[in-house]
């Protein structure tokens, strides 16, 4: 009789690593709230001056030397925007592709890992303990 317990094994192994990318998922949309709830609104209140102005008169123009003249708002509203749209790319890819090999072999590593600290690890309840069997 063949023993199932290989196929089983790799099943759980192959579902610790999915619920780290979903993990990995989560993390990078909890950052991006973070700083869109954060950073966005300092930001945006660097700039009530220029939005006024935006709102009355609106052109390019005036929008890029607003931002030119607030640098440190431009820089914060790039650094969300920047942010949201790489993991919009990100994930977009490994839902359209499929995940790269490189990605797929640093998540295994990452679980092997995880399973070896054992419970010390602290994704280890969320990857390992409730997939265990």
């Amino acid at each position: 009789m063949i023993n199932p317990e290989p196929q089983s094994e790799d099943a759980i192994f192959q579902a610790q690593v999915q619920k780290l990318h979903e993990l990995t998922v989560w993390g990078r949309w909890l950052a991006i709230g973070f700083l869109w709830m954060t950073i966005a609104p300092l930001s945006l209140w660097g700039l009530r001056s220029e939005i006024r102005l935006w709102r009355d008169h609106f052109t390019w123009a005036a929008v890029r030397y607003g931002l030119a003249d607030h640098r440190l708002s431009a820089l914060g509203l790039g650094l969300c925007i920047g942010t949201l749209v790489g993991v919009l790319v990100w994930q977009s890819r490994n839902i359209l592709f499929g995940m790269p090999l490189e990605y797929k072999q640093r998540l295994e590593e990452r679980v092997w890992q995880i399973r070896k600290q054992g419970a010390s690890h602290p994704l280890w309840k969320w990857v390992v303990k409730e997939l265990k069997m």
